[in-house]
């Protein structure tokens, strides 16, 4: 009998902090979904941004030194990701490939002008930054017009502002739940041990001592729930890539950050939820106990 009721009593533990271990990980998993969803987001931004061309249409008369001058203004902006220059020639073979008719059998000449393309980095990408380029390149006569889809800038800029807003809330609300979550978790552990710990302390233990094992053994299960956690999202990201989206879901930058996260707030709420809960036992009267 005595031995069925120790067993009894070591299969209630394990399965107590098992389930726990297993709640605060899925809370983890949630958390770090979301930190996946707004570095995805940020990678998709910069993407879209640094894919807008900005054409700087050349005049006719335009001359390899004017060509050198402006190219090299251009290597030498920080704003600039990349330019390439386009001939009269290939621009015409551009259009041709794309509209399907020939100017030149019309008009006896190529019309379209060469140009340069130019895209930039991402963090330039806007309405006021895109109206002083085009002042700044007005000193070069060569250069006849600075052309950019301003309407899709514009409404870009304002879907991004809107929608980080969004996702920002949202993270806010899920570390909020996760928070919550994982304390009630290890709180309702802690309340089922409650008695271990008023016995500790009534036969002298000091309250270092009786910390000691329930703060390990809580951050031992965040930091076990972290790696689950983490675990599972490299599966999600796996599954992901499978489905042949140009995500940088394996590049050590885009995941660095999510385990940091992920393992940071395993450990402290797991930490910090314990200690209070945990201090919480030790202060209370044998007698309050009862009726809590």
């Amino acid at each position: 009998m005595p031995i069925n009721t120790e067993k009894a009593r070591k299969d209630s533990f394990f399965n107590l902090y098992f389930t726990s271990t297993i709640s605060i990980a899925v809370a983890l998993f949630m958390l770090g979904l979301v930190a996946m969803l707004l570095l995805w987001g940020n990678h998709v931004t910069r993407f879209a941004k640094e894919n807008l061309v900005v054409s700087l249409i050349l005049s006719d008369a335009t001359t390899d030194d004017d060509l050198t001058r402006i190219e090299n203004y251009l290597a030498s902006a920080d704003f600039v990701k990349h330019y390439q220059y386009i001939s009269k020639d290939a621009a015409l073979e551009e259009h041709i490939a794309d509209v399907g008719d020939n100017p030149m059998e019309l008009l006896g000449y190529n019309p379209i002008k060469a140009s340069i393309e130019v895209n930039l980095k991402a963090e330039f990408i806007s309405e006021a930054f895109l109206q002083k380029l085009s002042k700044d390149i007005e000193i070069y006569p060569f250069v006849e017009n600075v052309a950019y889809q301003q309407i899709m800038i514009s409404d870009l800029n304002t879907n991004v502002k809107r929608i980080s807003l969004v996702l920002l809330l949202i993270s806010l609300i899920l570390v909020l739940i996760t928070v919550i979550l994982i304390n009630n978790t290890i709180r309702i552990s802690i309340y089922s041990k409650r008695f271990v710990i008023n016995t500790m302390k009534l036969v002298g233990a000091k309250a270092w001592f009786i910390r000691r094992p329930f703060l390990w053994r809580f951050v031992k299960n965040g930091l076990i729930a972290s790696f689950l956690a983490c675990f599972g999202l490299f599966g999600v990201g796996y599954y992901i890539q499978r489905m042949d989206f140009s995500l940088p879901l394996y590049d050590y930058r885009f995941f660095v950050p999510i385990i940091v996260v992920v393992f940071a707030v395993g450990f402290l709420v797991s930490f910090l939820a314990a200690l209070f809960c945990i201090n919480r036992y030790i202060r209370m009267k044998s007698g309050d106990l009862y009726f809590i």
